[in-house]
């Protein structure tokens, strides 16, 4: 049962986050896919260093939200098309730039993920 349970959570949120993504790439086009990673870079170490430090979590959540709507919501894709669009349009250091500076912020991004979860948590479990 916890298996069928995660499975309809993961589909639950990928629906969810692919229209949180599409919303941003309709509105703000290249840009929106930049935002979409690295929020999801965020969003997955805020979550996964949340429910680990919170523990309290169940499966079905954590697996839909992480799996289902932060996968759905980023694209790995995208981000490899558009930078290899700029490659085609010439444009050797934009890519080189989106590429490396994506990436770099990207981590950026998941540390702070997982510093603004360790003290979320914190706050959480010092309430008892």
């Amino acid at each position: 049962m916890d298996t069928v349970k995660n499975y309809l959570s993961v589909a639950f949120f990928a629906f969810w986050g692919g229209l949180a993504r599409y919303g941003l790439t309709e509105a703000l086009s290249f840009y929106g896919t930049v935002i979409a990673n690295l929020l999801g870079c965020f969003l997955l170490a805020f979550l996964t260093y949340f429910f680990l430090r919170t523990s309290n979590s169940r499966a079905w959540l954590t697996t839909g939200l992480g799996t289902g709507f932060v996968g759905a919501f980023t694209t790995f894709s995208s981000f490899n098309l558009d930078a290899f669009k700029l490659l085609l349009g010439g444009q050797n250091f934009g890519a080189l730039l989106y590429f490396t500076g994506t990436i770099a912020a990207g981590f950026l991004f998941a540390w702070a993920g997982k510093q603004a979860a360790n003290f979320a948590a914190g706050k959480l479990l010092e309430r008892g």
